[in-house]
């Protein structure tokens, strides 16, 4: 699994011409609805690609109105597009769509999305990796849910943000007079920083061994986790 993802991980950055050899760390994402994992993996000095570790996720879920097949492809983390940091605030659903409060927003833009409603196509859609409502919504992690972001757990939002894995671009400006407000103080930041995230669908049938099933069951139509992103 480990050889065969590196392998898919490279043959897409080498298509989208990506060819960067410092050693740095890449998130990759297989939407298949029968994977539904975020992979961490490390380029070592010598090119090659060692899997650091996984977790479940929820990509876009189609069928429903504004609800996008999150987009395959490579995306660069930037300053251009900021981060924020979740407010934990309850929506009119009551929901805490963005996780608790202080959770990094990892923003990668403006993208052409494919639109899983009406006639389909493809427009504008606002692609992000964020945590979400840890009661709620984090429950369902491992299957399509979203509206097109990426949903990851608490814990490998607070590590990537803790330790800047992608963020190559923004700890370049932290030196500045007005550095990324983003930038947490108490921050350790690895040397080894990318800003690459890769989106693929490795069309799997069933769910892999490795791959643990959602801890709740899918909520019914019309319930208010149906309903955020």
């Amino acid at each position: 699994m480990r050889a065969r993802y590196a392998a898919r991980l490279e043959a897409v950055l080498s298509d989208a011409g990506i060819d960067e050899d410092e050693p740095q760390f890449f998130l990759l994402v297989d939407r298949s609805p029968a994977v539904q994992a975020a992979f961490l993996y490390w380029r070592s000095p010598k090119g090659a690609f060692r899997l650091v570790g996984a977790a479940p996720v929820s990509t876009g879920m189609t069928g429903e109105f504004e609800h996008f097949a999150t987009p395959l492809g490579v995306f660069a983390h930037s300053p251009a597009h900021p981060d924020f940091r979740a407010e934990g605030t309850l929506n009119v659903l009551g929901i805490r769509g963005y996780g608790r409060e202080g959770m990094r927003v990892l923003d990668f833009g403006w993208v052409n999305g494919e639109r899983g409603w009406g006639k389909g196509g493809f427009s504008p859609m606002r692609l992000q990796v964020h945590a979400t409502d840890p009661d709620v919504l984090e429950p369902l992690l491992g299957r399509v849910h979203s509206k097109g972001c990426i949903r990851i757990p608490a814990s490998l939002d607070a590590f990537l943000d803790r330790h800047g894995v992608l963020d190559a671009e923004y700890e370049a400006r932290a030196d500045l007079r007005e550095p990324p407000r983003v930038l947490a103080p108490d921050r350790v930041p690895t040397r080894w920083a990318g800003r690459w995230l890769v989106v693929i669908d490795s069309g799997a049938a069933r769910r892999p061994a490795w791959s643990p099933l959602p801890r709740a069951p899918l909520p019914p139509p019309g319930s208010p986790a149906t309903r955020v992103d």
